[in-house]
């Protein structure tokens, strides 16, 4: 008879300076060998006061603060607050602004999932070439975001009612070539990746995400569709032009990190047909910002939407994005609220690493796609 050796459980901290948690993140672990007991989230580093800001200043003056939430994504972090205003103010939008928005929209969702992709492999370990190759071709259109809007990054872009402006001339001309070329670019990634014997091996049946656990937890976005749910508000709210589109919701079946990056995938070849339709369908001309919208960017602390309260969400690259606003009258929300996909995704990652091996919580979290500034807001 052999006596079962017992060892103590082992306390490591992942974090919060560390690359493997995609911001200043960390992982407080307690391991049995390699493997993961239990582990907690520890939030908060980069927090920033974002909702209380935006309750002292007027209602245009929140846009450039949501560019600063998840900043791969700022076209749709403006994209969701003017959501929200229209429905407090009871703003309409042109056809042709509502075009640009599902153009806009959809060249964020391909940065995204483009970048994550880059950002898995990399936490992997294939270090340095994927991740370039990603950023390559988000280069492209953060030249697109920078020709619309001035700024590559903190695009501050999208208004209630419209666009700040129309898009110069030329733009269009230009998104047609990027989506005509970018299969190419899907295509040439999906051959080094989706049938990988390595990439399967280490990521089929690791970090599975069941269906009842992702509902239950309000989980969104491609982790939920992943997990085999077809929820995707594109379709259910049928905001901007997109009840005019014809494009499929991927789903996955397993719910684990293979079915979250190939979900991303085909989300792109989705985006890449709505991008062809919209192009098509767009009108030619006609006002990119209303009237309202118009006089609202005049004179910012003129709006006073009456008293009440409205949400309005979107389908951002994360997830569901989210924000309540409650008006008393006066020119600034009276309550401003701010529902991140990110973090409420980031509340199952202790049920998907238990179980796990420490090398596999890297990866696990590089497939949930946080961005900390949308976390910890």
């Amino acid at each position: 008879m052999t006596d079962t050796l017992k060892t103590d459980l082992m306390e490591i901290n992942l974090g919060p300076q560390h690359p493997s948690t995609h911001g200043v993140f960390q992982m407080a672990v307690q391991l049995d060998g390699e493997t993961i007991v239990s582990l907690k989230p520890v939030l908060g580093y980069l927090h920033r006061n974002h909702e209380q800001i935006c309750e002292d200043v007027s209602y245009i003056g929140c846009f450039p603060y949501t560019d600063r939430l998840d900043y791969f994504c700022a076209m749709t972090n403006n994209l969701g607050l003017a959501v929200a205003i229209e429905q407090l103010g009871g703003i309409e939008v042109p056809e042709r602004a509502q075009y640009l928005r599902v153009i806009l929209a959809e060249l964020t969702r391909l940065v995204n999932h483009t970048s994550v992709t880059g950002f898995l492999l990399n936490d992997m370990g294939a270090f340095g070439t994927p991740l370039l190759y990603a950023f390559r071709e988000r280069e492209k259109i953060l030249d697109l975001f920078e020709m619309a809007s001035g700024s590559r990054m903190m695009c501050n872009y999208i208004r209630p009612g419209g666009v700040r402006e129309d898009v110069p001339e030329g733009f269009l001309d230009r998104v047609r070539g990027i989506t005509a070329a970018y299969p190419r670019f899907l295509d040439e990634m999906e051959t080094l990746l989706t049938e990988n014997e390595i990439i399967r091996q280490r990521t089929q049946g690791v970090g599975v995400l069941p269906r009842e656990l992702a509902v239950s937890a309000s989980v969104t976005g491609p982790m939920l569709r992943a997990s085999g749910v077809d929820y995707d508000l594109r379709k259910v709210d049928g905001y901007a032009a997109y009840p005019r589109m014809r494009f499929k919701v991927p789903l996955g079946l397993a719910g684990d990190v293979y079915d979250r990056y190939y979900v991303r995938v085909l989300e792109m070849r989705e985006s890449l047909k709505i991008l062809e339709q919209a192009l098509k369908e767009i009108p030619a001309s006609g006002p990119a910002l209303s009237a309202k919208g118009q006089q609202i960017g005049r004179s910012p602390r003129t709006f006073r939407p009456p008293k009440g309260d409205a949400y309005g969400r979107i389908e951002s690259p994360k997830g569901e994005l989210g924000f309540y606003l409650v008006s008393d009258g006066s020119p600034q929300p009276y309550r401003y609220h701010v529902r991140a996909p990110s973090f409420i995704n980031l509340t199952v990652l202790e049920d998907m690493c238990r179980g796990q091996k420490v090398a596999d919580a890297i990866i696990i979290l590089g497939s949930v796609d946080i961005v900390m500034g949308e976390v910890d807001r």
